[in-house]
């Protein structure tokens, strides 16, 4: 069975969406990618990354707009999910990755760890 191609999105890609690549690119069955929506993002979003993703999950409302916005033809047909949560935490902060396996864990099926 091939993996499933998660990409997570926040602005600058060096605390939220970063820290979900990480934790999540463990969990078997998933292909795990981030990027930002800024132009000082650390990896910034292109139409390859909406291309290549089956679900998109977004930090904020503001990253669904902006990428529907950028890449209209791309985002068109992709689910995007908004985890709601604020650009207030650090990298691998421990309540980030407590509210980042909960809000995921609606969507897909993690491992129980």
């Amino acid at each position: 069975m091939k993996p499933i191609k998660l990409l997570f999105v926040c602005s600058r890609n060096k605390w939220r969406s970063l820290t979900a690549e990480k934790i999540f690119h463990q969990c078997n069955g998933y292909d795990v990618r981030s990027a930002g929506t800024e132009e000082q993002a650390r990896i910034k979003i292109t139409e390859g990354h909406i291309g290549w993703a089956e679900l998109i999950f977004v930090m904020e409302k503001k990253h669904v707009a902006r990428i529907r916005q950028k890449f209209p033809h791309a985002a068109a047909s992709k689910k995007m999910i908004c985890l709601d949560i604020p650009d207030e935490y650090k990298y691998m902060d421990e309540d980030l990755i407590e509210i980042l396996k909960s809000r995921v864990s609606e969507h897909i099926d993690l491992p129980d760890n």
